[in-house]
């Protein structure tokens, strides 16, 4: 028999570094959560994304055990990193700020192609060319 759910969330944890503290903590210690056991298996599964801010759905169940799922980093931080940029523009209709190639695109596309609502590739390439526009950055070739 399956176990049944007693509450499923979404958190944002920078890529192995949870820990007890704050936001982690108390979103699990108040579900009754083993929060050191999480801190582990939680920075061990995202070592190799270090320097992101990686979403995590936790599923808790009755008998206080949990999994979680781990998404890809948002598609902004993925633009900004291959952009080389801090942040993104104030105002993307009179300025950009950077610029990234079709290439770089096409492997954040290969990257978030799985989180996104959609399997076309060329409907990916849309979604993420919008965040790119509303962010001050263009697509060159």
């Amino acid at each position: 028999m399956a176990k049944k759910i007693a509450e499923k969330f979404k958190m944002m944890i920078p890529a192995g570094q949870a820990n007890p503290s704050p936001p982690v903590g108390p979103a699990l210690g108040q579900r009754g959560v083993n929060i050191m056991e999480f801190c582990k298996a939680f920075n061990e599964k995202t070592k190799d994304k270090m320097g992101f801010k990686i979403p995590v759905i936790v599923t808790v169940y009755t008998d206080r055990s949990f999994t979680f799922e781990t998404k890809q980093p948002p598609a902004s931080d993925l633009i900004l990193k291959a952009a080389g940029l801090k942040k993104g523009t104030d105002n993307p209709l009179l300025n950009k700020v950077g610029s990234i190639t079709k290439a770089q695109l096409e492997e954040i596309i290969d990257q978030k192609i799985a989180d996104l609502n959609t399997t076309d590739r060329e409907a990916a390439a849309r979604i993420l060319a919008g965040s790119c526009r509303s962010m001050g950055v263009e697509i060159v070739d």
